[in-house]
């Protein structure tokens, strides 16, 4: 009995970190800027603008 009291003690105490842990990384994704063809980012402006060559 107490055996399987302290399993379902230690579960219960165990249960939050490993689910925090597994999203600590919410919100934190980035995602690359792709531009059409002839054109670039430009960083300053955050926008595509036309490559002049």
């Amino acid at each position: 009995m107490k055996i399987k009291t302290l399993a379902i003690a230690l579960a219960l105490t165990a249960a939050p970190t490993l689910s925090l842990a597994a999203g600590c990384n919410y919100g934190k994704e980035k995602q690359a800027m792709s531009c059409a063809d002839g054109t670039s980012y430009d960083s300053a402006t955050q926008s595509c603008l036309p490559v002049s060559t």
